[in-house]
Protein backbone atom coordinates (compact mmCIF):
# COMPACT_ATOMS: atom_id res chain seq x y z
CA UNK A 1 0.00 0.00 0.00
CA UNK A 2 3.01 2.46 0.96
CA UNK A 3 4.63 1.79 -2.59
CA UNK A 4 1.22 2.46 -4.26
CA UNK A 5 1.01 6.05 -2.38
CA UNK A 6 4.47 7.13 -2.75
CA UNK A 7 4.23 5.77 -6.44
CA UNK A 8 0.97 7.81 -6.80
CA UNK A 9 2.69 10.90 -5.30
CA UNK A 10 5.63 10.18 -7.38
CA UNK A 11 3.66 10.72 -10.51
CA UNK A 12 1.75 13.61 -10.09
CA UNK A 13 5.08 15.24 -8.90
CA UNK A 14 6.78 14.63 -12.29
CA UNK A 15 3.98 16.91 -14.31
CA UNK A 16 5.40 20.15 -13.46
CA UNK A 17 7.00 20.16 -17.30
CA UNK A 18 4.10 18.46 -18.64
CA UNK A 19 3.82 19.32 -22.84
CA UNK A 20 0.80 21.77 -23.44
CA UNK A 21 -2.18 20.79 -25.78
CA UNK A 22 -3.35 22.77 -28.75
CA UNK A 23 -4.77 25.76 -26.99
CA UNK A 24 -8.96 26.33 -28.05
CA UNK A 25 -10.55 29.57 -28.75
CA UNK A 26 -13.75 28.83 -27.05
CA UNK A 27 -14.62 27.55 -23.67
CA UNK A 28 -14.49 29.09 -19.93
CA UNK A 29 -10.81 28.10 -18.45
CA UNK A 30 -11.37 26.74 -15.00
CA UNK A 31 -7.94 28.32 -12.68
CA UNK A 32 -7.06 25.71 -10.55
CA UNK A 33 -3.22 26.03 -11.06
CA UNK A 34 -0.30 24.19 -11.71
CA UNK A 35 -0.45 22.48 -8.16
CA UNK A 36 -4.39 22.16 -8.46
CA UNK A 37 -4.31 24.27 -4.99
CA UNK A 38 -8.02 25.54 -5.65
CA UNK A 39 -11.03 24.34 -5.22
CA UNK A 40 -13.74 26.38 -7.40
CA UNK A 41 -17.99 26.57 -7.61
CA UNK A 42 -19.30 27.01 -11.08
CA UNK A 43 -22.43 27.98 -12.02
CA UNK A 44 -23.48 26.99 -16.03
CA UNK A 45 -26.11 29.58 -15.64
CA UNK A 46 -24.07 32.19 -14.85
CA UNK A 47 -21.53 31.15 -17.19
CA UNK A 48 -18.81 31.27 -14.38
CA UNK A 49 -16.91 30.37 -11.17
CA UNK A 50 -18.62 31.85 -8.28
CA UNK A 51 -16.55 30.91 -5.53
CA UNK A 52 -13.22 29.69 -4.45
CA UNK A 53 -10.78 28.60 -1.64
CA UNK A 54 -7.39 26.81 -1.00
CA UNK A 55 -7.85 23.17 -1.11
CA UNK A 56 -6.38 22.88 2.35
CA UNK A 57 -8.44 25.86 4.29
CA UNK A 58 -10.56 22.88 5.97
CA UNK A 59 -10.72 19.30 6.96
CA UNK A 60 -13.80 18.28 8.33
CA UNK A 61 -17.34 18.99 6.90
CA UNK A 62 -20.69 18.53 9.08
CA UNK A 63 -23.88 17.85 7.34
CA UNK A 64 -26.60 20.54 7.02
CA UNK A 65 -29.82 18.71 6.03
CA UNK A 66 -32.53 18.82 8.56
CA UNK A 67 -31.75 15.01 9.93
CA UNK A 68 -27.96 15.03 8.72
CA UNK A 69 -25.75 13.69 10.91
CA UNK A 70 -22.57 12.80 8.73
CA UNK A 71 -18.90 14.09 9.42
CA UNK A 72 -16.94 13.78 5.79
CA UNK A 73 -13.29 14.46 5.23
CA UNK A 74 -11.88 16.93 3.09
CA UNK A 75 -10.34 14.46 0.14
CA UNK A 76 -8.90 17.04 -1.78
CA UNK A 77 -5.71 16.87 0.93
CA UNK A 78 -6.05 12.82 0.81
CA UNK A 79 -7.22 12.76 4.49
CA UNK A 80 -8.37 9.57 5.81
CA UNK A 81 -9.46 8.68 9.13
CA UNK A 82 -8.83 5.65 12.31
CA UNK A 83 -10.97 4.79 14.77
CA UNK A 84 -9.24 4.46 17.26
CA UNK A 85 -12.18 2.86 19.80
CA UNK A 86 -12.57 3.74 23.65
CA UNK A 87 -9.11 5.11 24.54
CA UNK A 88 -8.08 8.10 26.88
CA UNK A 89 -8.92 11.32 24.45
CA UNK A 90 -6.04 13.52 24.85
CA UNK A 91 -3.35 11.26 25.75
CA UNK A 92 -0.50 10.28 23.58
CA UNK A 93 -1.72 7.81 20.55
CA UNK A 94 0.02 6.52 17.68
CA UNK A 95 -1.32 4.69 14.67
CA UNK A 96 0.77 1.50 14.56
CA UNK A 97 -1.29 -1.36 12.86
CA UNK A 98 -5.13 0.72 12.47
CA UNK A 99 -7.34 1.07 9.73
CA UNK A 100 -7.42 3.64 7.74
CA UNK A 101 -10.18 4.85 5.73
CA UNK A 102 -11.05 7.04 3.18
CA UNK A 103 -14.71 8.49 1.62
CA UNK A 104 -15.72 7.00 -1.30
CA UNK A 105 -15.71 9.97 -3.90
CA UNK A 106 -19.50 8.51 -5.52
CA UNK A 107 -20.91 10.90 -2.25
CA UNK A 108 -22.37 7.91 -0.77
CA UNK A 109 -23.54 9.26 2.59
CA UNK A 110 -23.29 5.22 4.02
CA UNK A 111 -19.96 4.91 2.78
CA UNK A 112 -18.03 8.00 4.86
CA UNK A 113 -14.91 7.24 6.52
CA UNK A 114 -15.94 8.39 10.30
CA UNK A 115 -19.59 6.85 9.76
CA UNK A 116 -21.49 6.48 12.87
CA UNK A 117 -20.37 8.12 15.44
CA UNK A 118 -22.74 8.76 17.53
CA UNK A 119 -25.48 6.95 20.10
CA UNK A 120 -29.23 8.46 20.18
CA UNK A 121 -30.16 9.30 23.86
CA UNK A 122 -33.53 11.06 22.86
CA UNK A 123 -33.96 13.54 20.62
CA UNK A 124 -30.12 14.25 20.60
CA UNK A 125 -26.93 12.27 19.50
CA UNK A 126 -24.23 11.87 22.04
CA UNK A 127 -21.10 10.79 21.85
CA UNK A 128 -19.94 6.71 21.01
CA UNK A 129 -16.33 7.69 22.91
CA UNK A 130 -14.42 6.67 20.38
CA UNK A 131 -11.12 8.88 19.40
CA UNK A 132 -10.68 9.31 15.91
CA UNK A 133 -7.05 9.77 14.59
CA UNK A 134 -7.97 11.87 11.78
CA UNK A 135 -4.47 12.56 9.26
CA UNK A 136 -5.32 15.80 7.64
CA UNK A 137 -2.93 14.56 4.18
CA UNK A 138 -1.02 16.64 2.35
CA UNK A 139 -0.85 20.24 0.73
CA UNK A 140 -0.72 20.93 -3.12
CA UNK A 141 3.44 20.59 -2.59
CA UNK A 142 3.10 17.26 -1.51
CA UNK A 143 3.67 18.56 2.41
CA UNK A 144 2.02 16.57 5.33
CA UNK A 145 -0.37 18.70 7.59
CA UNK A 146 0.02 16.01 10.25
CA UNK A 147 -2.52 14.31 12.46
CA UNK A 148 -4.95 14.75 15.08
CA UNK A 149 -7.19 12.68 18.02
CA UNK A 150 -11.06 14.30 17.50
CA UNK A 151 -13.68 12.81 19.94
CA UNK A 152 -17.61 13.78 18.38
CA UNK A 153 -19.38 14.84 21.28
CA UNK A 154 -22.64 15.53 20.28
CA UNK A 155 -25.55 16.94 18.12
CA UNK A 156 -27.56 19.12 19.89
CA UNK A 157 -30.20 22.15 18.70
CA UNK A 158 -28.62 21.35 14.85
CA UNK A 159 -24.82 22.12 16.66
CA UNK A 160 -22.07 19.34 16.71
CA UNK A 161 -19.81 19.71 19.17
CA UNK A 162 -16.55 17.82 19.50
CA UNK A 163 -13.19 18.11 21.48
CA UNK A 164 -9.91 17.45 19.22
CA UNK A 165 -5.91 17.85 20.09
CA UNK A 166 -2.99 16.99 18.38
CA UNK A 167 -2.34 12.96 18.21
CA UNK A 168 0.58 12.73 20.38
CA UNK A 169 -1.21 15.06 22.92
CA UNK A 170 -0.98 18.96 23.50
CA UNK A 171 -3.54 21.43 24.44
CA UNK A 172 -7.00 20.09 24.21
CA UNK A 173 -9.69 22.43 22.24
CA UNK A 174 -13.04 22.33 21.73
CA UNK A 175 -15.08 23.29 18.53
CA UNK A 176 -18.64 23.09 17.73
CA UNK A 177 -20.58 23.87 14.08
CA UNK A 178 -23.81 24.98 13.48
CA UNK A 179 -25.95 23.85 10.97
CA UNK A 180 -26.62 26.18 8.00
CA UNK A 181 -30.19 24.99 5.78
CA UNK A 182 -28.95 26.86 2.90
CA UNK A 183 -25.39 24.84 2.13
CA UNK A 184 -25.08 20.77 2.06
CA UNK A 185 -22.24 21.33 4.61
CA UNK A 186 -20.48 23.42 6.82
CA UNK A 187 -16.25 23.19 7.15
CA UNK A 188 -14.07 22.88 10.01
CA UNK A 189 -10.46 23.53 9.47
CA UNK A 190 -8.32 21.39 12.91
CA UNK A 191 -5.27 23.60 12.31
CA UNK A 192 -6.80 27.45 12.90
CA UNK A 193 -10.20 25.79 14.96
CA UNK A 194 -12.25 28.24 12.57
CA UNK A 195 -15.89 27.11 11.08
CA UNK A 196 -15.45 27.57 6.85
CA UNK A 197 -18.58 29.18 5.01
CA UNK A 198 -16.61 27.65 1.73
CA UNK A 199 -19.56 25.74 -0.54
CA UNK A 200 -22.04 28.53 -1.44
CA UNK A 201 -26.15 27.71 -1.05
CA UNK A 202 -27.00 24.64 -2.86
CA UNK A 203 -29.11 26.04 -6.05
CA UNK A 204 -26.00 28.73 -6.39
CA UNK A 205 -23.66 26.43 -7.98
CA UNK A 206 -23.64 22.86 -10.13
CA UNK A 207 -19.96 21.70 -10.15
CA UNK A 208 -16.75 21.82 -7.88
CA UNK A 209 -13.43 21.79 -10.11
CA UNK A 210 -11.14 19.53 -7.15
CA UNK A 211 -8.33 17.33 -6.40
CA UNK A 212 -10.36 14.57 -4.37
CA UNK A 213 -9.69 11.07 -3.59
CA UNK A 214 -10.99 7.96 -5.12
CA UNK A 215 -10.16 4.35 -4.91
CA UNK A 216 -8.54 2.32 -7.58
CA UNK A 217 -8.08 -0.90 -7.97
CA UNK A 218 -4.71 -2.88 -8.84
CA UNK A 219 -6.24 -6.08 -10.08
CA UNK A 220 -8.93 -6.70 -7.42
CA UNK A 221 -7.13 -4.89 -4.73
CA UNK A 222 -8.51 -1.13 -4.40
CA UNK A 223 -6.50 1.83 -3.32
CA UNK A 224 -6.62 4.99 -2.48
CA UNK A 225 -5.38 8.06 -5.13
CA UNK A 226 -5.49 11.39 -5.45
CA UNK A 227 -6.87 12.83 -8.68
CA UNK A 228 -7.86 15.82 -10.41
CA UNK A 229 -11.71 16.23 -11.53
CA UNK A 230 -15.01 17.31 -11.31
CA UNK A 231 -17.68 17.16 -8.85
CA UNK A 232 -21.39 17.58 -8.65
CA UNK A 233 -23.37 19.69 -6.28
CA UNK A 234 -24.62 16.59 -3.85
CA UNK A 235 -28.35 17.83 -3.93
CA UNK A 236 -29.30 15.86 -6.70
CA UNK A 237 -27.62 17.01 -9.62
CA UNK A 238 -27.77 14.00 -12.41
CA UNK A 239 -25.40 13.06 -14.94
CA UNK A 240 -25.01 11.18 -18.18
CA UNK A 241 -21.89 10.01 -19.90
CA UNK A 242 -22.29 10.29 -23.99
CA UNK A 243 -19.48 9.04 -25.72
CA UNK A 244 -21.25 8.28 -29.32
CA UNK A 245 -22.44 11.37 -30.43
CA UNK A 246 -20.23 14.66 -31.22
CA UNK A 247 -21.07 17.42 -29.10
CA UNK A 248 -22.99 19.75 -31.62
CA UNK A 249 -25.02 16.87 -32.69
CA UNK A 250 -26.34 16.43 -28.55
CA UNK A 251 -30.22 17.79 -28.78
CA UNK A 252 -32.49 17.84 -25.72
CA UNK A 253 -34.00 14.51 -27.30
CA UNK A 254 -30.83 12.56 -27.06
CA UNK A 255 -30.47 13.86 -23.60
CA UNK A 256 -33.58 12.95 -22.40
CA UNK A 257 -33.38 9.56 -23.20
CA UNK A 258 -29.95 8.42 -21.46
CA UNK A 259 -29.02 7.05 -18.18
CA UNK A 260 -28.53 9.53 -15.39
CA UNK A 261 -26.61 8.58 -12.52
CA UNK A 262 -26.65 11.38 -8.84
CA UNK A 263 -22.79 10.13 -8.09
CA UNK A 264 -20.93 12.63 -6.95
CA UNK A 265 -17.89 11.52 -9.33
CA UNK A 266 -19.95 10.90 -12.49
CA UNK A 267 -18.21 13.79 -14.15
CA UNK A 268 -15.02 12.69 -12.43
CA UNK A 269 -11.48 12.67 -13.67
CA UNK A 270 -11.58 10.31 -16.88
CA UNK A 271 -12.00 13.08 -19.47
CA UNK A 272 -8.15 12.73 -19.64
CA UNK A 273 -5.22 10.57 -19.33
CA UNK A 274 -1.78 10.74 -18.93
CA UNK A 275 0.48 9.52 -21.30
CA UNK A 276 3.69 8.81 -20.93
CA UNK A 277 4.57 8.67 -24.52
CA UNK A 278 3.72 12.16 -24.84
CA UNK A 279 4.86 13.28 -21.36
CA UNK A 280 1.43 15.19 -21.41
CA UNK A 281 -2.22 14.82 -20.42
CA UNK A 282 -4.22 14.08 -23.39
CA UNK A 283 -8.49 14.70 -23.28
CA UNK A 284 -10.69 12.30 -23.89
CA UNK A 285 -12.70 14.28 -26.82
CA UNK A 286 -15.51 11.64 -27.38
CA UNK A 287 -16.70 11.90 -23.64
CA UNK A 288 -20.11 14.50 -23.66
CA UNK A 289 -21.70 14.92 -20.27
CA UNK A 290 -25.25 15.89 -19.96
CA UNK A 291 -26.16 17.83 -16.54
CA UNK A 292 -29.35 17.60 -15.26
CA UNK A 293 -29.20 20.68 -12.29
CA UNK A 294 -30.54 20.78 -9.13
CA UNK A 295 -32.87 23.82 -10.89
CA UNK A 296 -34.17 21.09 -13.69
CA UNK A 297 -32.26 22.84 -16.38
CA UNK A 298 -29.83 20.12 -18.59
CA UNK A 299 -26.65 21.11 -20.06
CA UNK A 300 -24.29 19.65 -22.22
CA UNK A 301 -20.75 19.59 -21.85
CA UNK A 302 -17.06 18.53 -22.95
CA UNK A 303 -13.63 19.49 -21.73
CA UNK A 304 -11.63 20.95 -24.38
CA UNK A 305 -8.04 21.77 -22.75
CA UNK A 306 -6.41 21.23 -19.84
CA UNK A 307 -2.88 23.68 -20.26
CA UNK A 308 -3.10 27.34 -20.17
CA UNK A 309 -0.96 29.59 -23.02
CA UNK A 310 2.14 29.11 -20.73
CA UNK A 311 2.11 24.95 -20.48
CA UNK A 312 0.70 24.92 -17.14
CA UNK A 313 -1.56 22.35 -16.07
CA UNK A 314 -4.12 22.20 -13.86
CA UNK A 315 -6.31 25.13 -16.26
CA UNK A 316 -9.65 23.07 -17.58
CA UNK A 317 -11.21 24.52 -20.37
CA UNK A 318 -15.04 23.45 -20.87
CA UNK A 319 -17.63 24.07 -23.22
CA UNK A 320 -21.29 24.06 -22.43
CA UNK A 321 -24.58 24.54 -23.97
CA UNK A 322 -27.99 24.64 -22.17
CA UNK A 323 -30.74 22.14 -23.89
Amino acid sequence: MLVCLLAAFALQSCFKKDAMLTAHPRGDTIAMTENYLYQLYFNLNAGKVISSNVKTGSDLGFECSGQGWHIILNTSDFMKVADLGEVAFGKAHDTVGVNWKFDKSDGNPDSVAIGRWFLVSGADTVSSNHVFAVNRGMDDLGNTLGIYQVIFDSLKNNTFYFRYCPLKGGTRLAGAVTKDPLVNYMWFSLKTGTVEHFEPPVTAYDLLFTQYTTMLYDGTIPYPYLVTGVLTNRSGMEVALDSLTAFPAITRDIATKLTYTKELDAIGYNWKYYSFKTGAYTLRTKNCYLIRTVTGLIYKLHFIGFYNLKGEKGYPVIEYEQL
